[in-house]
């Protein structure tokens, strides 16, 4: 039955790849293609309902499928500061689940385009089931207009953390999973069904760090004494009319408006940011970017099959030769390695931190901007670099290795299946079958995790240049806030990828009125790629898993439907079962 309905999904995606993408790769062939003629007197306009990855497509698939990327954004409007051809920012504002780390990146990109007399005047259609990311994302512009007759709340921060352990006990399968140390969650999402003790406080002391600065950025930009703003925020929600009375929000008016507003103070007309193609400065300092995003596995990356698409993928053949190419290019003087992670394999992770020494050990220097998570693996990457650069809103640290195995053979004996096996060679041979870790196989599970552990924290301890022992009282697994991580030693500075260039441009030996050219490799694609590539195979499996992603989302939501699947995908997915992974946080 399994095999049929693998069989069918996979055909059906056969025919939606025959029916509806191929005519439509047709028809965008014949599209004329080129930039869009300049403009003058324009107002950039962002849409930041629309989901964007942090990066670039990484490869050619994915490209043509694909918007601006966050990071394009971030170099987009820092370039506009001192294009006299933009005057300034029109902005939809987010709804919902926007991250604090993004709104304090995007913060910081409209200051610094108000400090070079550019305008930012946003609109909202209400700030719903959301915290305080939407917007403080916005509250530096000189307007904010909301939609009349909808809602603005912002009453506080929630993490929120998907636990199996509750499924697995009904299912009868054993979570044979171990990890170094208390505050690794990643271990606990199998097999608690809730926070732990230790977990419950980290937790609360990540939310209390971007509450109580997310409060301090709005406060100021609304002129309105922290103390006050609190009390308003935690009081909300607010009808929009009440939201203006309370001075929370500007003006009252629907999108058009507020667009036609932007447009009449510009002069010109609304360009949209994707259809903006500054150069990304010039001058003597040459700055390559260099980024990883998604979950850190071995390989090639890209899409498996025609589901996958958009999925970022932080790939450690891709992303280490990415950076080995540097290596031998003596126009490029120091690189920025953007990571946006909550890590993976410990193999992978390891290949690429050894790729970042490499281009070290040529001479250059590398410094990393963290995007909203490089925690785990994504930390691990990081820790030899020159600077590490992360807003104060960026969750990271997770240093700590779990793995192991679920133990399914009990809950197939539920339905009448009864695995069985035999095995040579020792016992640790049979250790990832289906039946539970024998004394001896936990054993060696554990020894192999202590040596990663081990490493981890060896790695950390020489690239951060601390003792082992201090190291040690952090790594345990504990995941902090950048805020929190600059005052243990983690990281060197708070700030955005512009900061980051700017370090990296500064530990390069050159001055600011040196200039700066940036280099980020961006994938142009023809449609007629899709064609040819091996994504249109379709594999049957990942139509199956897409079709449990949508049963299970219409009862607890899209976003933690997906949360589920990846937790579950986890385990073992590296060949030894060792991880470096911190579970994905949800921010509300």
């Amino acid at each position: 039955m399994r095999t049929f309905l693998l069989t069918f999904l996979g055909g059906l995606a056969a025919l939606v790849v025959f029916f509806v993408l191929i005519p439509l790769v047709l028809i965008m062939s014949f599209v004329p293609s080129g930039e869009p003629p300049r403009v003058r007197n324009a107002v950039l306009e962002i849409d930041l309902r629309e989901g964007l990855a942090d990066q670039p497509a990484a490869d050619a698939v994915n490209s043509i499928f694909s918007g601006t990327s966050f990071v394009e954004t971030l170099l987009r409007l820092n370039a506009a500061a001192d294009d006299p051809d933009i005057k300034g920012v029109f902005v939809r504002a987010a709804e919902m689940n926007l991250g604090s780390s993004r709104a304090e990146e995007l913060r910081t990109a409209f200051l610094r385009l108000r400090a070079k007399d550019k305008f930012v005047i946003a609109h909202s259609q209400g700030f719903l089931a959301s915290g305080p990311a939407a917007y403080r994302a916005i509250s530096a512009a000189n307007e904010i207009w909301l939609q009349p007759g909808t809602n603005f709340e912002a009453p506080g921060i929630t993490f929120e953390t998907m636990f199996l352990g509750g499924a697995m006990e009904k299912l009868k399968v054993s979570a044979e999973i171990e990890q170094f140390y208390e505050f690794k969650g990643a271990a606990d999402v199998y097999k608690q069904t809730g926070y732990t003790p230790a977990n419950a406080t980290a937790m609360t002391a990540l939310a209390t760090s971007v509450w109580t600065h997310s409060l301090a950025d709005i406060a100021a930009d609304r002129k309105i004494d922290p103390v006050t703003m609190r009390a308003l925020l935690e009081a909300s929600p607010y009808q929009a009319q009440e939201a203006a009375d309370l001075k929370l929000v500007d003006r009252l008016g629907y999108p058009e408006e507020a667009a036609s507003a932007a447009e009449k103070l510009a002069g010109g007309k609304l360009l949209p940011i994707g259809d903006y193609h500054p150069s990304y400065g010039n001058g003597k300092a040459v700055i390559a970017i260099v980024g990883g995003e998604g979950d850190i596995v071995t390989g090639g990356g890209g899409p498996v099959d025609i589901l996958s698409l958009g999925t970022p993928v932080f790939a450690s053949d891709r992303v280490a030769k990415q950076l080995l190419e540097i290596v031998d290019d003596e126009s490029v003087n120091a690189v920025v390695f953007r990571i946006d992670s909550g890590g993976g394999s410990a193999t992978a992770s390891d290949q690429i931190w050894s790729a970042v020494k490499k281009v070290q050990a040529s001479g250059k220097k590398v410094v990393v901007s963290m995007g909203s998570m490089a925690a785990s693996g994504g930390y691990y990457s990081a820790a030899s670099a020159d600077a590490i650069i992360a807003s104060r809103s960026t969750i990271t640290g997770s240093i700590g290795v779990f793995g192991g195995k679920f133990a399914i053979a009990d809950g197939l004996r539920q339905f009448g299946i009864n695995p069985d096996s035999v095995s040579v060679g020792g016992e640790f041979a049979s250790a990832y079958s289906t039946e539970k870790l024998t004394l001896t196989q936990r054993t060696k599970l554990l020894e192999g995790l202590q040596a990663t552990y081990d490493r981890f924290t060896g790695i950390v301890a020489e690239g951060r240049k601390m003792p082992l022992q201090k190291v040690q009282e952090v790594a345990r697994g504990r995941v902090w806030s950048g805020e929190d991580a600059l005052r243990l030693g983690l990281i060197d500075k708070t700030g955005d990828i512009i900061t980051a260039l700017e370090e990296a441009r500064t530990l390069a030996g050159f001055k600011p009125e040196d200039g700066m050219e940036i280099r980020m490799n961006i994938q142009r694609s023809s449609p007629f790629d899709l064609l040819t590539s091996s994504m249109m195979q379709a594999k049957a499996g990942g139509a199956a898993e897409l079709q449990i992603a949508k049963a299970l989302g219409g009862i607890i939501g899209d976003k933690r439907a997906m949360t589920v699947i990846n937790q579950l995908r986890q385990v073992g997915q590296s060949g030894s079962g060792t991880s470096l992974w911190s579970p994905p946080v949800m921010e509300r």
